[in-house]
C-alpha cells in the first residue's frame, strides 16, 4: 500500500484521497458494481463479520455475511435497489444488525466500485433534539439578523448537535488563508476568534475534497488506522479512491498538526458560495469523539442553510452595488455618445471613471496624455506602470490588491496605489484606464508562526513539520489594499466595451473621411493632369506667335513694345515650365510602375552630361562614386535623380567652385544613394515643408523654380516603397539620401 514521506516538494501533492487506510472506528468493503465481487476490504473487517480479510478478497459479497446473523438476501436487495436507481444518498444510512449489534451502513458508488462502510450508531434520543435545532436554524436564517450574529449562532447550534468542545467558523481569504470569524467553545478553552491561519494549513487538494465531501469527521486522531487490503493482482496503480468515503484515514501531517493543537477529534463542514469554498465550520474536541451519521447530516444541513443565507446576502449586496455602478456606467456611456470626446466624457464631466468603483484614484492614458482623478501616483509613475501592464499583456483587465508585491517600483506610491484595476483600451498605443486603492495596513494575528518549520532528517532530506505552537503571533501586513469586488470588475469591463465602441465608431468615421479625401485627391489629380495637358498647346501658340511677331515686326516696334513682347515670351516659358512640372507630378501618381534593374552608372552619367551642358560657363564638378543598380521604373528613376542633381546644381550657383558628389551603397535590404552639394543649404527648422507642393524655402526664392520638383521626388519614392531623408546647414550645403528596397524573392 502507500508509503508517503512528507518533504518540501510534496506537501501540496500529498494524495490524501488514496492514503490506503480508514479510521479504525468503522469497516470498509469495496465490491465491483457488476459482479458484487469483493476487491478491497479493511484489515479490521474480521471484527465485524468474523472472517479474515484475506478470505473475503475475490469472493462474492454473499461470503461477507456467511458468519453473521444478517440474511445475505437483505444486503443483495439493498444493493440491487441502489444500482437500479443509480442513487445511494437517499438510502443512507441503512441501519443493519450484525451478530446482535446495530450499525449504520453507508453506501456509495464511485469509479466502478461500490463502497460499503459500517459505522457505530449514536443515541436515538438525539434525533428529536437535532430536528428541533434544525428548525430553529431555519427560522434564524429567515430572520434579518446580521451576518456576524448568523455565523455565531450557527456555530453554537452545530456545537450543540455534535457536542464538541469548540466550533469555529473559518472564512477563506483571496489567498486561501483563513480567519476565525465566529466561535462557540467551552468556557475553559482559549479563544481563537479573530486569529488567522495560513493557506498551507489546508492545502489545495484538501480544499478540493471539501467541495466534494461536505462533512469530514476524524473521530480519534490517536487511533491506529486500519489498512485497506486489495484482491491479489488488483492493479497497484489503482489504489482505492476514498474521495467520498466517510471513513477515509487522515494524513500523517494533519494528525501531527492536530496533536500539536491538543485536538484528538475534529470535524469539518464545508460552507460553499456559488460552488466554491467560502469557509469551513471547523470543530475540535480535546478527547476522541464519534459523531454518528444522522448527527453529521443534521450539522451538514445547518451549514447548508448558512451557505444559502450567505449566498442570498452576498447576492443582495452585489445587486445593490451593481445597480449603483451600472447607473454610473450608463451615465458615462451617454456622455461618451453625446460628446464623442473620450477624454471629456470620462474625466471632465459630471460622472467620471472614478465613480464606477470604490477606488480613491483613477487615471486615463489616452492619445499619449495622462489624465488623473483623485489620489493617484504622479504622471511619471503612471507611465511606468503602463509599461509594466503592457508587458504583462492582460487580455481584458488586470486586478490586484497587492501591486507592490507584483511590481516593486509601486512601493514608492503604495500609500495611494497598493491596489490596481486596469482595463486596456489599445495595446498598440499603450492606452489604459487605471483605478487605484490605497494601502490598507493590517495587523494580522496568526495562530502561531505561519511559516512552517523545516527540519533535516538523518538522510539529509528536508521536511516540513506542522506548527508546534499556536500561540498568537502578530504580523503587520503592508503593500495590500482592500480587494476589488466582482461587481467593480464587471462595471469596468462593461465600461471598456462602451469606450471601445465609441473609439471604433470614431475610427470608422475617420476612415470614411480618408476614403472621401482619397477620392477627392484622385479627382484633383486627374483634373491637374487634364488641365496641364490641355494648356500646353495654347501656351505654345502664344509663345510661337509672340516670337513671330517679334521677329517679323520687331523693327517696327519701339523698344517698350519689344520689351513687352519679350515679357510675354518669358512669362509663357515660366508657365510652360510650371505646367510641365505639374504634369510630371500628376503623371507620377497615375502611371503604372514598370520596374526593372536600372544601370545607375549609365543613368547618372547621362544626367551629368546634360547638366554640364546647361550650366556651361560655371565651375561645377559632379563626381560619381559607386553606382550599385536599383530596381525601379526607369523613367521615374531618371526623373528623380534629374530633379535632385538638378537642384544641387541650381543651389550651388553662388559657389565659386560647385562640387556635387553622388555615391551609392547597398545594404542587406536596400540600395541607398546620397547626393551631396556645397550649395546654399537651408535651416533644418524649415524641413517640415520640404516636400510640400509649391512650397519654397526662404533662401531659395531668388532661384528659379516652381516648388514642384521635390514633391515629384517624394511621390516617386513613395511609389517605390522607398525612403528619402536629408541633412542641411545654411551655407554649408545639403545632402539628400534616397533608398530603394531590394526586391524579395519567394
Amino acid at each position: 500500500m502507500n508509503s508517503f514521506a512528507v518533504d518540501l516538494t510534496n506537501c501540496e501533492r500529498e494524495p490524501i484521497h488514496i492514503l490506503g487506510h480508514i479510521q479504525s472506528h468503522g469497516y470498509l468493503v469495496a465490491i465491483q458494481s457488476d459482479t458484487y465481487t469483493i476487491v478491497h476490504v479493511s484489515a479490521n473487517i474480521a471484527e465485524l463479520v468474523g472472517i479474515p480479510p484475506t478470505q473475503l478478497l475475490g469472493q462474492s459479497v454473499k461470503t461477507l455475511l456467511t458468519d453473521t446473523d444478517l440474511p445475505v438476501s437483505n444486503l443483495i436487495e439493498l444493493l440491487n435497489v441502489g444500482c437500479r436507481n443509480d442513487s445511494w444518498d437517499t438510502m443512507n444510512p441503512n441501519r443493519v444488525t450484525l451478530n446482535g449489534k446495530v450499525w449504520n451502513l453507508i453506501i456509495h458508488q464511485y469509479l466502478g466500485l461500490i463502497l460499503l462502510e459500517w459505522e457505530p450508531i449514536g443515541d436515538d434520543r438525539n434525533l428529536l433534539i437535532n430536528q428541533q435545532l434544525i428548525a430553529q436554524s431555519l427560522t434564524e436564517v429567515q430572520s434579518s439578523r446580521t451576518l456576524t450574529d448568523l455565523l455565531q449562532n450557527t456555530a453554537q447550534r452545530v456545537k450543540t448537535i455534535i457536542g464538541f468542545d469548540r466550533v469555529m467558523v473559518y472564512r477563506f481569504g483571496a489567498d486561501w488563508h483563513g480567519q476565525v470569524v465566529a466561535e462557540a467553545k467551552d468556557d475553559e478553552l482559549e479563544p481563537y476568534l479573530g486569529l488567522h491561519y495560513p493557506a498551507s494549513d489546508i492545502p489545495r487538494q484538501a480544499r478540493e475534497l471539501y467541495k466534494v465531501n461536505l462533512v469530514r469527521l476524524i473521530a480519534d486522531a490517536t487511533s491506529t488506522p486500519s489498512r485497506i487490503l486489495s484482491e491479489l493482482g488488483w492493479p497497484e496503480n489503482r489504489p482505492l479512491d476514498l474521495t467520498h468515503s466517510v471513513l477515509r484515514a487522515v494524513s500523517p501531517v494533519h494528525i501531527e498538526y492536530l496533536k500539536n493543537m491538543g485536538v484528538q477529534a475534529s470535524m469539518s463542514i464545508s460552507l460553499l458560495y456559488r460552488g466554491e469554498l467560502w469557509g469551513l465550520m471547523s470543530c475540535h474536541n480535546t478527547t476522541p469523539r464519534f459523531v454518528d451519521y444522522p448527527a453529521r447530516q443534521a450539522a451538514k444541513f445547518v451549514s447548508q442553510l448558512l451557505s444559502a443565507a450567505l449566498e442570498f446576502r452576498k447576492d443582495q449586496e452585489d445587486k445593490t452595488n451593481l445597480l449603483q455602478y451600472t447607473q454610473k456606467g450608463q451615465q458615462l456611456h451617454e456622455q461618451l455618445i453625446l460628446s464623442d470626446d473620450v477624454v471629456r466624457a470620462l474625466v471632465k464631466s459630471t460622472v467620471t471613471v472614478l465613480d464606477v468603483t470604490e477606488a480613491t484614484g483613477a487615471a486615463l492614458l489616452f492619445n499619449d496624455k495622462v489624465y488623473r482623478l483623485g489620489k493617484t501616483p504622479d504622471e511619471a509613475a503612471i507611465r511606468g506602470l503602463a509599461e509594466w501592464v503592457h508587458m504583462t499583456d492582460p487580455e481584458t483587465f488586470l486586478e490586484t490588491n497587492q501591486l507592490p508585491n507584483l511590481y516593486p517600483p509601486a512601493e514608492a506610491f503604495r500609500d495611494v496605489a497598493s491596489g490596481l484595476l486596469a482595463i486596456e483600451l489599445s495595446r498598440e498605443l499603450t492606452e489604459y484606464v487605471f483605478w487605484f486603492k490605497p494601502e490598507k495596513i493590517q495587523e494580522v494575528t496568526w495562530a502561531g508562526n505561519p511559516d512552517k518549520p523545516v527540519t533535516v532528517t538523518t538522510d539529509g532530506q528536508q521536511r516540513i513539520n506542522p506548527r508546534t505552537s499556536f500561540a498568537a503571533w502578530t504580523q503587520i501586513v503592508r503593500n495590500t489594499s482592500s480587494p476589488w469586488h466582482e461587481v467593480e470588475i464587471g462595471a469596468v469591463v462593461k465600461l471598456r466595451e462602451d469606450i471601445l465602441q465609441v473609439v471604433t465608431r470614431q475610427a470608422n468615421e475617420i476612415r470614411l473621411l480618408n476614403q472621401r479625401l482619397q477620392v477627392a485627391y484622385e479627382e484633383l489629380d486627374a483634373f491637374s493632369y487634364t488641365v496641364s495637358h490641355d494648356l500646353r498647346t495654347p501656351l505654345s501658340s502664344i509663345r510661337c506667335y509672340s516670337e513671330i511677331l517679334l521677329e517679323e515686326y520687331g523693327q517696327d516696334l519701339n523698344p517698350d513694345a519689344q520689351a513687352l513682347f519679350q515679357k510675354i515670351i518669358d512669362s509663357t516659358d515660366r508657365m510652360r515650365s510650371l505646367i510641365r512640372h505639374i504634369l510630371y507630378y500628376s503623371r507620377m501618381g497615375r502611371t503604372d510602375l514598370s520596374t526593372q534593374v536600372v544601370d545607375m552608372k549609365q543613368l547618372l552619367e547621362g544626367i551629368r552630361e546634360e547638366i554640364l551642358v546647361t550650366t556651361k560657363g560655371r565651375s561645377i564638378q559632379i563626381d560619381i562614386g559607386d553606382t550599385p543598380p536599383i530596381t525601379a521604373d526607369p523613367t521615374m528613376a531618371l526623373q528623380l535623380f534629374t530633379n535632385l542633381i538638378g537642384n544641387a546644381a541650381k543651389y550651388t550657383r553662388l559657389a565659386a567652385n560647385a562640387v556635387i558628389r553622388i555615391n551609392g551603397r547597398q545594404t542587406d535590404d536596400e540600395v541607398i544613394y546620397a547626393i551631396d552639394d556645397n550649395g546654399i543649404g537651408f535651416d533644418m527648422k524649415q524641413a517640415g515643408k520640404m516636400f510640400d507642393l509649391f512650397k519654397r524655402l526662404e533662401n531659395s526664392r531668388e532661384f528659379e523654380g516652381s516648388g514642384v520638383g521635390l514633391a515629384i521626388v517624394k511621390r516617386i519614392i513613395n511609389r517605390h516603397q522607398g525612403k528619402i531623408w536629408f541633412h542641411s546647414e545654411p551655407d554649408r550645403g545639403t545632402t539628400f539620401s534616397v533608398s530603394f528596397p531590394l526586391p524579395t524573392h519567394s
